[in-house]
């Protein structure tokens, strides 16, 4: 299992603020690394390197290196919603943590502290200090709980499109709705 850097996350406004920034750290600016860093501002929330690689017809090693160095200076985020690949997002305007609905596939990202009081239940029952930044807290959601719309049992292929993760019953079946809410929606 991949364990996430713990690294001090940049703050930046744009892509030109993120360039700035990895020059100001002696990072070499490559076209690649720039292609990346666009696709994902381009991204409406976490995707997957495989995906970026396809998007901009580019190695996926070199996407993964990129995303990597990335990742260890503070320019992005890699968290993993479900069964999924692991997927990147930046942080420029701050981290956030994950719920991911196994019913419908919805993502909410919610600020850090909107998970405080789970924290801290966490902390005095069990004396674990929990983080939510690597991995997604999965469950259901309340519309596909209050529809009565229980996980899968079977095995569930699931796969990213760049800005969004959804998951199959079976790799055949496309015609189940999706729903993919992002932000605090």
């Amino acid at each position: 299992m991949t364990r996430a850097p713990e690294v001090t996350r940049l703050r930046f406004r744009d892509a030109a603020e993120a360039i700035n920034e990895m020059r100001r750290r002696g990072l070499r600016v490559s076209t690649s690394r720039r292609l990346v860093l666009d696709a994902l501002y381009a991204a409406d929330g976490p995707c997957s390197a495989e995906h970026l690689a396809r998007s901009l017809d580019l190695d996926v090693a070199s996407v993964h290196r990129n995303l990597d160095v990335f990742e260890r200076h503070g320019l992005v985020q890699h968290v993993h919603l479900g069964h999924g690949p692991g997927l990147y997002v930046l942080v420029g305007a701050g981290e956030h943590e994950y719920l991911y609905c196994e019913g419908c596939c919805a993502v909410r990202a919610l600020e850090p502290a909107e998970l405080d009081d789970l924290r801290s239940w966490l902390t005095d029952r069990f004396g674990y200090r929990a983080r939510f930044t690597h991995h997604a807290i999965v469950g259901t959601c309340r519309d596909c709980a209050d529809a009565g719309d229980a996980p899968p049992d079977a095995h569930v292929h699931e796969h990213s499109h760049g800005d969004f993760v959804h998951s199959h019953a079976d790799p055949q079946e496309r015609s189940r709705p999706h729903a993919h809410v992002h932000g605090n929606g």
